[in-house]
Protein backbone atom coordinates (compact mmCIF):
# COMPACT_ATOMS: atom_id res chain seq x y z
CA UNK A 1 0.00 0.00 0.00
CA UNK A 2 2.96 2.49 0.37
CA UNK A 3 4.10 1.95 -2.78
CA UNK A 4 0.65 2.43 -4.60
CA UNK A 5 0.04 5.83 -1.99
CA UNK A 6 3.71 6.54 -4.00
CA UNK A 7 2.58 5.58 -7.22
CA UNK A 8 -0.70 7.69 -6.99
CA UNK A 9 1.41 10.87 -5.40
CA UNK A 10 4.26 10.93 -8.13
CA UNK A 11 1.83 10.25 -11.19
CA UNK A 12 -0.30 13.49 -9.64
CA UNK A 13 2.66 15.68 -9.37
CA UNK A 14 3.73 14.59 -13.14
CA UNK A 15 0.11 15.08 -14.26
CA UNK A 16 -0.36 18.73 -12.67
CA UNK A 17 3.13 19.86 -13.95
CA UNK A 18 1.80 18.88 -18.14
CA UNK A 19 -1.51 20.71 -17.28
CA UNK A 20 -2.42 23.88 -19.19
CA UNK A 21 -5.88 24.40 -18.16
CA UNK A 22 -8.34 24.73 -15.55
CA UNK A 23 -10.30 22.13 -16.73
CA UNK A 24 -6.96 19.75 -16.85
CA UNK A 25 -6.50 20.29 -13.47
CA UNK A 26 -9.77 19.78 -12.43
CA UNK A 27 -10.12 15.79 -14.16
CA UNK A 28 -6.48 15.68 -12.23
CA UNK A 29 -8.38 16.77 -9.23
CA UNK A 30 -11.89 14.56 -9.82
CA UNK A 31 -9.41 11.61 -10.41
CA UNK A 32 -7.08 11.81 -7.53
CA UNK A 33 -8.98 13.93 -4.75
CA UNK A 34 -12.91 13.02 -5.62
CA UNK A 35 -15.13 10.89 -4.43
CA UNK A 36 -14.27 7.68 -6.28
CA UNK A 37 -10.69 9.03 -6.66
CA UNK A 38 -7.54 6.72 -6.74
CA UNK A 39 -6.17 8.30 -2.99
CA UNK A 40 -10.00 8.29 -1.75
CA UNK A 41 -10.46 4.65 -2.50
CA UNK A 42 -6.87 3.81 -1.08
CA UNK A 43 -8.04 6.09 2.37
CA UNK A 44 -11.30 3.77 2.51
CA UNK A 45 -9.74 0.91 2.50
CA UNK A 46 -7.07 1.29 5.37
CA UNK A 47 -9.53 -0.34 7.70
CA UNK A 48 -8.96 -3.85 6.70
CA UNK A 49 -5.27 -3.13 7.25
CA UNK A 50 -3.64 -4.47 10.58
CA UNK A 51 -3.80 -1.77 13.40
CA UNK A 52 0.18 -1.25 13.51
CA UNK A 53 0.23 -0.59 9.64
CA UNK A 54 -2.94 1.13 10.02
CA UNK A 55 -1.54 4.19 12.09
CA UNK A 56 1.96 5.08 9.96
CA UNK A 57 0.01 4.43 6.23
CA UNK A 58 -2.85 6.51 7.36
CA UNK A 59 -0.46 9.61 8.27
CA UNK A 60 1.49 8.97 5.15
CA UNK A 61 -2.07 9.06 3.27
CA UNK A 62 -2.94 12.17 5.08
CA UNK A 63 0.15 13.87 4.04
CA UNK A 64 0.03 13.43 0.34
CA UNK A 65 -3.30 14.34 0.29
CA UNK A 66 -2.82 17.79 1.76
CA UNK A 67 0.37 17.70 -0.43
CA UNK A 68 -1.43 17.06 -3.50
CA UNK A 69 -4.25 19.71 -2.58
CA UNK A 70 -1.65 22.43 -1.73
CA UNK A 71 0.11 21.42 -5.82
CA UNK A 72 -3.26 21.57 -7.45
CA UNK A 73 -4.44 25.04 -5.96
CA UNK A 74 -0.86 25.72 -6.94
CA UNK A 75 -1.59 24.80 -10.20
CA UNK A 76 -4.73 26.28 -11.10
CA UNK A 77 -3.31 30.04 -9.30
CA UNK A 78 -0.30 29.57 -11.88
CA UNK A 79 -2.68 28.55 -14.68
CA UNK A 80 -4.83 31.90 -13.56
CA UNK A 81 -1.70 34.59 -13.77
CA UNK A 82 -0.95 33.17 -17.28
CA UNK A 83 -4.12 33.64 -18.48
CA UNK A 84 -4.21 37.25 -16.80
CA UNK A 85 -0.90 37.63 -18.41
CA UNK A 86 -2.24 36.43 -22.05
CA UNK A 87 -5.06 38.61 -21.40
CA UNK A 88 -3.46 41.72 -20.79
CA UNK A 89 -1.17 41.29 -23.16
CA UNK A 90 -3.39 40.96 -25.88
CA UNK A 91 -5.79 43.54 -24.62
CA UNK A 92 -2.96 46.51 -23.98
CA UNK A 93 -3.19 49.84 -25.42
CA UNK A 94 -0.12 50.74 -27.34
CA UNK A 95 -0.06 54.84 -26.57
CA UNK A 96 2.26 55.25 -29.33
CA UNK A 97 -0.08 54.53 -32.39
CA UNK A 98 -1.75 57.41 -33.87
CA UNK A 99 -5.27 57.78 -32.90
CA UNK A 100 -8.42 56.72 -35.38
CA UNK A 101 -10.75 59.20 -36.08
CA UNK A 102 -14.54 58.32 -35.12
CA UNK A 103 -16.76 59.07 -38.17
CA UNK A 104 -18.68 62.24 -37.47
CA UNK A 105 -22.45 63.41 -38.80
CA UNK A 106 -22.44 65.59 -41.52
CA UNK A 107 -25.50 68.17 -42.19
CA UNK A 108 -28.28 67.14 -44.41
CA UNK A 109 -28.56 68.68 -48.04
CA UNK A 110 -31.55 69.83 -47.38
CA UNK A 111 -30.36 71.48 -44.02
CA UNK A 112 -27.47 72.52 -46.13
CA UNK A 113 -29.78 74.70 -48.52
CA UNK A 114 -31.94 75.59 -45.82
CA UNK A 115 -29.28 77.26 -43.81
CA UNK A 116 -27.98 78.59 -47.50
CA UNK A 117 -31.41 80.64 -47.88
CA UNK A 118 -31.88 81.76 -44.35
CA UNK A 119 -28.07 83.26 -44.47
CA UNK A 120 -29.15 85.27 -47.82
CA UNK A 121 -32.86 86.80 -46.54
CA UNK A 122 -31.17 87.80 -42.88
CA UNK A 123 -28.55 89.65 -44.69
CA UNK A 124 -31.25 91.53 -46.49
CA UNK A 125 -32.93 92.13 -43.33
CA UNK A 126 -35.55 89.75 -42.98
CA UNK A 127 -35.96 88.27 -39.46
CA UNK A 128 -36.58 84.21 -39.19
CA UNK A 129 -40.19 83.53 -37.57
CA UNK A 130 -41.85 80.12 -36.99
CA UNK A 131 -44.76 78.73 -36.57
CA UNK A 132 -46.92 75.65 -35.49
CA UNK A 133 -47.08 72.60 -38.23
CA UNK A 134 -50.09 71.49 -36.79
CA UNK A 135 -52.75 74.46 -37.68
CA UNK A 136 -56.14 75.92 -37.97
CA UNK A 137 -58.24 76.09 -40.68
CA UNK A 138 -58.35 79.66 -40.45
CA UNK A 139 -54.47 80.33 -40.60
CA UNK A 140 -54.22 77.94 -43.64
CA UNK A 141 -56.47 79.23 -45.61
CA UNK A 142 -59.33 81.12 -44.72
CA UNK A 143 -57.06 84.33 -43.39
CA UNK A 144 -54.90 83.92 -46.73
CA UNK A 145 -58.20 84.42 -48.83
CA UNK A 146 -58.91 81.10 -49.23
CA UNK A 147 -62.60 80.40 -47.80
CA UNK A 148 -64.07 76.69 -47.59
CA UNK A 149 -65.39 75.55 -50.79
CA UNK A 150 -62.80 77.94 -52.85
CA UNK A 151 -60.91 76.00 -55.43
CA UNK A 152 -57.22 77.27 -54.52
CA UNK A 153 -57.77 74.71 -51.66
CA UNK A 154 -57.49 71.99 -54.03
CA UNK A 155 -54.39 72.57 -55.21
CA UNK A 156 -52.71 72.23 -51.91
CA UNK A 157 -54.16 68.31 -51.06
CA UNK A 158 -54.53 68.73 -47.41
CA UNK A 159 -54.24 66.28 -44.60
CA UNK A 160 -57.02 66.85 -42.23
CA UNK A 161 -56.78 66.08 -38.47
CA UNK A 162 -59.87 67.44 -37.79
CA UNK A 163 -62.69 69.56 -39.92
CA UNK A 164 -60.57 72.37 -38.15
CA UNK A 165 -57.32 71.12 -38.00
CA UNK A 166 -54.65 70.33 -40.47
CA UNK A 167 -51.50 69.87 -41.04
CA UNK A 168 -50.57 73.00 -42.58
CA UNK A 169 -49.40 72.83 -46.46
CA UNK A 170 -47.29 75.82 -46.24
CA UNK A 171 -45.75 78.27 -43.39
CA UNK A 172 -47.79 81.20 -45.19
CA UNK A 173 -49.97 80.83 -41.99
CA UNK A 174 -46.69 81.99 -39.49
CA UNK A 175 -47.19 85.54 -41.30
CA UNK A 176 -50.84 86.20 -40.50
CA UNK A 177 -49.81 84.91 -37.08
CA UNK A 178 -46.93 87.83 -36.98
CA UNK A 179 -49.30 90.16 -38.32
CA UNK A 180 -51.76 89.77 -36.03
CA UNK A 181 -49.11 90.76 -33.58
CA UNK A 182 -47.13 93.62 -35.05
CA UNK A 183 -47.68 96.57 -36.50
CA UNK A 184 -46.10 97.34 -40.38
CA UNK A 185 -42.76 97.20 -40.92
CA UNK A 186 -43.12 93.66 -41.09
CA UNK A 187 -40.13 91.86 -42.64
CA UNK A 188 -40.11 87.83 -42.47
CA UNK A 189 -39.20 84.38 -43.80
CA UNK A 190 -41.01 81.62 -42.51
CA UNK A 191 -39.08 78.39 -42.76
CA UNK A 192 -40.29 74.92 -41.79
CA UNK A 193 -41.74 71.78 -42.63
CA UNK A 194 -45.20 71.25 -44.36
CA UNK A 195 -47.33 68.80 -45.46
CA UNK A 196 -49.53 67.66 -48.31
CA UNK A 197 -50.85 64.51 -50.03
CA UNK A 198 -48.79 64.02 -52.93
CA UNK A 199 -45.85 61.64 -53.69
CA UNK A 200 -43.72 60.99 -56.98
CA UNK A 201 -39.98 61.93 -58.06
CA UNK A 202 -40.78 65.36 -57.63
CA UNK A 203 -43.15 65.52 -54.68
CA UNK A 204 -43.61 64.36 -51.25
CA UNK A 205 -45.75 64.06 -48.19
CA UNK A 206 -43.52 66.29 -46.27
CA UNK A 207 -41.26 68.98 -47.39
CA UNK A 208 -39.57 71.92 -46.70
CA UNK A 209 -40.55 75.51 -47.41
CA UNK A 210 -39.18 78.97 -46.47
CA UNK A 211 -41.97 82.16 -47.32
CA UNK A 212 -41.24 85.53 -47.20
CA UNK A 213 -43.44 88.62 -46.46
CA UNK A 214 -42.81 92.18 -46.31
CA UNK A 215 -45.38 94.93 -45.35
CA UNK A 216 -44.37 98.73 -45.59
CA UNK A 217 -45.41 102.00 -46.74
CA UNK A 218 -44.83 102.43 -50.35
CA UNK A 219 -43.43 98.76 -51.05
CA UNK A 220 -43.97 97.91 -55.18
CA UNK A 221 -43.55 94.77 -57.40
CA UNK A 222 -40.43 96.61 -58.41
CA UNK A 223 -39.30 96.06 -54.66
CA UNK A 224 -40.08 91.99 -55.13
CA UNK A 225 -38.09 91.65 -58.24
CA UNK A 226 -34.86 93.47 -56.63
CA UNK A 227 -35.04 91.25 -53.22
CA UNK A 228 -35.77 87.83 -55.35
CA UNK A 229 -32.95 89.18 -57.60
CA UNK A 230 -30.23 89.71 -55.08
CA UNK A 231 -31.12 86.35 -53.61
CA UNK A 232 -31.17 84.21 -57.13
CA UNK A 233 -28.15 85.65 -57.68
CA UNK A 234 -26.49 84.98 -54.15
CA UNK A 235 -27.57 81.62 -54.51
CA UNK A 236 -27.35 80.47 -58.17
CA UNK A 237 -24.43 83.18 -58.76
CA UNK A 238 -23.45 86.42 -59.79
CA UNK A 239 -25.14 86.87 -63.44
CA UNK A 240 -27.97 84.49 -63.07
CA UNK A 241 -30.85 85.54 -64.60
CA UNK A 242 -34.27 85.52 -64.20
CA UNK A 243 -37.97 86.20 -65.16
CA UNK A 244 -41.30 87.00 -64.16
CA UNK A 245 -44.05 84.53 -65.62
CA UNK A 246 -47.72 85.33 -64.62
CA UNK A 247 -49.60 83.34 -62.71
CA UNK A 248 -52.16 82.54 -59.89
CA UNK A 249 -52.27 82.61 -55.61
CA UNK A 250 -55.28 83.03 -53.66
CA UNK A 251 -52.95 85.93 -51.61
CA UNK A 252 -51.19 87.88 -54.12
CA UNK A 253 -52.70 90.11 -56.74
CA UNK A 254 -50.86 90.49 -58.92
CA UNK A 255 -49.02 87.11 -58.88
CA UNK A 256 -45.92 85.47 -60.53
CA UNK A 257 -43.51 82.37 -60.92
CA UNK A 258 -39.99 82.90 -61.01
CA UNK A 259 -37.96 81.03 -63.47
CA UNK A 260 -34.10 81.07 -63.32
CA UNK A 261 -31.82 80.74 -66.69
CA UNK A 262 -30.98 76.71 -66.62
CA UNK A 263 -27.39 76.70 -65.38
CA UNK A 264 -26.58 73.38 -66.77
CA UNK A 265 -26.98 74.30 -70.49
CA UNK A 266 -26.77 78.27 -69.87
CA UNK A 267 -30.33 79.06 -71.26
CA UNK A 268 -29.63 76.72 -74.53
CA UNK A 269 -31.83 73.95 -73.58
CA UNK A 270 -31.40 71.12 -72.10
CA UNK A 271 -33.20 67.66 -70.51
CA UNK A 272 -32.76 69.36 -67.06
CA UNK A 273 -35.00 72.68 -68.15
CA UNK A 274 -37.27 70.40 -70.77
CA UNK A 275 -35.72 72.20 -73.76
CA UNK A 276 -37.05 75.69 -72.83
CA UNK A 277 -33.55 76.99 -70.95
CA UNK A 278 -35.63 77.76 -67.45
CA UNK A 279 -36.07 76.40 -64.26
CA UNK A 280 -38.83 77.23 -61.95
CA UNK A 281 -37.74 78.12 -58.21
CA UNK A 282 -40.48 79.62 -56.59
CA UNK A 283 -43.82 81.81 -56.67
CA UNK A 284 -44.74 85.66 -55.63
CA UNK A 285 -46.72 88.18 -55.96
CA UNK A 286 -48.09 91.23 -54.55
CA UNK A 287 -50.23 90.95 -50.81
CA UNK A 288 -53.60 90.81 -52.03
CA UNK A 289 -55.53 93.78 -49.94
CA UNK A 290 -58.22 91.45 -48.56
CA UNK A 291 -55.56 89.47 -46.38
CA UNK A 292 -55.16 92.78 -44.71
CA UNK A 293 -58.75 92.59 -43.44
CA UNK A 294 -57.84 89.96 -40.94
CA UNK A 295 -54.89 91.33 -39.36
CA UNK A 296 -56.26 95.25 -39.43
CA UNK A 297 -53.84 97.00 -41.32
CA UNK A 298 -54.71 99.53 -43.86
CA UNK A 299 -54.53 98.92 -47.33
CA UNK A 300 -54.96 102.13 -48.31
CA UNK A 301 -51.74 102.90 -46.31
CA UNK A 302 -49.92 99.91 -46.66
CA UNK A 303 -48.47 97.57 -48.85
CA UNK A 304 -46.39 94.38 -49.62
CA UNK A 305 -44.90 91.31 -51.15
CA UNK A 306 -45.02 87.38 -50.30
CA UNK A 307 -42.74 84.94 -51.87
CA UNK A 308 -42.55 80.94 -50.94
CA UNK A 309 -39.69 78.47 -52.73
CA UNK A 310 -39.37 74.60 -51.68
CA UNK A 311 -35.99 73.52 -50.63
CA UNK A 312 -35.81 70.48 -51.64
CA UNK A 313 -36.80 71.76 -55.04
CA UNK A 314 -33.88 74.63 -54.82
CA UNK A 315 -31.70 71.61 -53.15
CA UNK A 316 -32.55 69.53 -56.76
CA UNK A 317 -31.54 71.96 -58.89
CA UNK A 318 -28.59 73.03 -57.14
CA UNK A 319 -27.23 69.88 -57.08
CA UNK A 320 -28.71 68.37 -59.98
CA UNK A 321 -30.96 65.38 -58.26
CA UNK A 322 -33.91 64.16 -60.41
CA UNK A 323 -35.70 62.66 -57.47
CA UNK A 324 -37.15 64.47 -54.69
CA UNK A 325 -37.17 60.93 -52.27
CA UNK A 326 -33.43 60.32 -52.29
CA UNK A 327 -33.36 63.59 -49.66
CA UNK A 328 -35.62 61.06 -47.57
CA UNK A 329 -34.44 57.34 -47.71
CA UNK A 330 -31.34 57.81 -45.22
CA UNK A 331 -29.30 55.86 -48.02
CA UNK A 332 -25.50 56.79 -46.66
CA UNK A 333 -23.81 56.46 -50.22
CA UNK A 334 -26.29 59.24 -51.34
CA UNK A 335 -25.85 61.56 -48.30
CA UNK A 336 -21.90 60.76 -48.08
CA UNK A 337 -22.06 63.07 -51.62
CA UNK A 338 -22.63 66.15 -49.69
Amino acid sequence: MKEELERIRQETIEALSQSATWKEVSEIRIKVLGRKGSLTQLLKSLGRLPETERKEIGKRANQVKEELEGKIEEALSLIKEREKKTSLEREKIDVTLPGRSLPLGKRHPITQILDEVIDIFSRLGFEVVEGPEVELDYYNFEALNIPKGHPAREMQATFFISDDVVLRTHTSPVEVRTMEKRRPPVRIISPGAVYRCDSDPTHSPMFHQVEGLLVDKGITFADLKGVLTAFVQQMFGKGTRLRFRPSFFPFTEPSAEVDIECFICQGKGCGVCSNTGWLEILGSGMNDPAIYQFVNYDPEEVTGFAFGMGIERIAMLKFGINDIRLFFTNDLRFLKQF
